[in-house]
C-alpha cells in the first residue's frame, strides 16, 4: 500500500525507505524496503521490513574498482567516471528491486539511502606511513540515484560521522541496540562481510552500546579463492576449500601480531589495510614452504575466526557475551562459526534471521534507519568507546521529485514546531 502521507495537522510519521549497502566484498548491493511509523516524536518508532533482495555487482565495474583499490593508483578522470558508474549501479539495483517486488516508485518509496562502494577508508592514520589524516571516500553519486528514480536520495553517512570526530564505521550499534538490547543478557551482533565488525550490547543499557571492526572478514578468503581459481570462483562456498586444508598456526599468530590487531578500540579498517595483495602475499609465503592452496585458504580463514574470538575476549563486556547474532556472508562459513563456538562455549551463537532479519540484510537496514533519521533531523544514539560523544545528524540529502511532498509531511506538528 502507498505510504500514508496524511497532510492533516498532527499526522503520525509514515515513510517507506529503501536502504542499500555495497559492502567491502563487492559481491553485490543489498537492498531492503522498510516502513517506518511513529505516532509522535516521544512514542516508539516502529519498523516493518517489507522486502529484501541482493543485486549482483556488474563484473566490469567490480574489476575496475578492485584494481583501483589494490593498486592505489588512479586519475581524476577515472575517479569521476567511477563515481557516476557506481551511482548507475545503485540506481539499476533500486529499479530492479522495485520491479521485482511489484512496487510503484512514486507511491511505495519515499526515501532511498545507503552507502556507495567504499574506495578508501583511513580512520587510523597513525597506522600508515606518510603525511596522512583521517579520511574516507565512498562513491555512488546520489544525484544519479535521485534523477533515475525520482525519489529523494541520501548518502555520505560515513563522512558525516567522521566530521563529528569519530571513524565513520561501523555505524550500526544504535540499530543493533534498539533491536536486541536485553535487560539481563549481554548480547553482540556480529557481521562478517568483507571486513568483520560487531556491536556489543551490555545488559540493561540501550545507550551503552559500542562497536568496532575486528579486522578481515571474508576479504582475505575471497582473495585467496580468486587467486587459486584464476577468478573462476569468488568465495569459498560453505567453507568447502578451507575445510580440506591444514592450518599453519605460525602464520595465523604472525598476522595477528600486526599493528591493527593489537591497537586498542575504537578502531575501524578496510581494504587499505587488509586487501587482496596482503592475502596473496600470505599465500605465496605458504606455497613457498610447501603448502597447498587448501592449506592457504584454511589458514586465512582461521585468521578471521581467531581475530573475532580474541576481540570478544579482550573487548567484550564484563562476564562475557551470552548471545551472538550473526549476519553477513561469513556467517555461512562453518570453519568460522565452529571455531567461534569452540572458543566461546558458553555463548549462544545464532543467525540474526532468528529475529526476522535476513542474514544479508542488516547493514542495508541500518542505512534505512540512518536515512529516516537524517531526513527527520534526529541524531542517532552515539556509541560509547568512541573518540567523540558529540551527537549530530549524519548524511546528505539529494532532493528528488517527491521532495516537497515528503518535506511537507515531516515539517508539520508534532515533528516540527515553530
Amino acid at each position: 500500500m502507498p505510504s500514508a502521507l496524511n497532510q492533516s495537522n498532527g499526522s503520525p510519521l509514515s515513510l517507506k525507505v529503501i536502504g542499500h549497502n555495497a559492502g567491502t566484498s563487492m559481491d553485490g548491493v543489498d537492498l531492503v524496503h522498510v516502513h517506518f511509523t511513529q505516532d509522535s516524536p516521544t512514542t516508539p518508532l516502529k519498523m516493518q521490513l517489507l522486502h529484501y533482495g541482493e543485486y549482483p555487482m556488474p563484473k566490469k565495474v567490480k574489476a575496475r574498482v578492485m584494481r583501483l583499490i589494490k593498486e592505489n593508483v588512479t586519475t581524476p578522470e577515472e575517479m569521476a567516471i567511477v563515481n557516476i558508474q557506481l551511482g548507475e549501479v545503485i540506481s539499476d539495483a533500486v529499479n530492479w528491486f522495485v520491479q521485482k517486488n511489484d512496487l510503484v516508485m512514486a507511491t511505495d518509496v519515499d526515501l532511498i539511502g545507503g552507502q556507495g562502494q567504499t574506495i578508501w577508508h583511513l580512520p587510523l592514520p597513525e597506522l600508515f606511513e606518510g603525511n596522512q589524516i583521517r579520511a574516507h571516500l565512498d562513491m555512488a553519486e546520489i544525484a544519479i540515484i535521485a534523477a533515475s528514480t525520482g525519489v529523494t536520495s541520501l548518502g555520505n553517512f560515513r563522512v558525516s560521522d567522521m566530521a563529528f570526530g569519530r571513524q565513520g564505521c561501523p555505524l550500526f550499534a544504535a540499530l543493533d541496540s534498539l533491536l536486541l538490547s536485553h535487560p539481563t543478557l549481554n548480547r553482540a551482533v556480529q557481521n562478517i562481510g568483507g571486513i568483520a565488525n560487531f556491536s556489543i550490547l551490555p545488559r540493561g543499557a540501550v545507550e551503552e552500546c559500542y562497536d568496532f571492526d575486528t579486522g578481515p572478514g571474508n576479504v582475505f578468503i575471497d582473495a585467496a579463492v580468486r587467486y587459486f581459481t584464476g577468478g573462476q570462483q569468488e568465495y569459498d562456498k560453505d567453507g568447502a576449500m578451507g575445510s580440506k586444508g591444514r592450518i599453519d598456526q605460525s602464520v595465523v599468530d604472525k598476522v595477528l601480531q600486526g599493528p591493527y590487531f593489537v591497537h586498542d578500540i575504537p578502531k575501524t579498517t578496510g581494504r587499505e589495510t587488509f586487501g587482496d595483495r596482503m592475502a596473496e602475499d600470505i599465500c605465496d609465503e605458504m606455497l613457498n614452504r610447501g603448502a597447498t592452496p587448501e592449506d592457504c585458504v584454511a589458514t586465512i580463514t582461521r585468521i578471521t575466526a581467531k581475530s573475532l574470538a580474541d576481540a570478544y575476549e579482550r573487548w567484550g563486556p564484563p562476564g562475557g557475551v551470552d548471545e551472538i547474532y550473526m549476519g553477513g556472508g561469513g556467517s555461512f562459513n562453518p570453519n568460522i562459526i565452529n571455531y567461534l563456538k569452540q572458543r566461546l562455549p558458553n555463548t549462544r551463537i545464532v543467525p540474526i534471521s532468528e529475529i526476522g532479519i535476513p542474514i544479508g540484510a542488516k547493514e542495508a537496514l541500518g542505512f534505512a534507519l540512518l536515512t529516516l533519521e537524517c531526513f527527520v533531523g534526529r541524531p542517532m544514539i552515539v556509541p560509547k568507546r568512541t573518540e567523540s560523544d558529540r551527537p549530530g545528524v549524519v548524511g546528505q540529502i539529494q532532493p528528488g521529485k517527491n521532495m516537497h511532498r515528503i518535506r511537507q509531511h515531516v515539517a508539520q506538528p508534532p515533528y516540527w514546531k515553530p
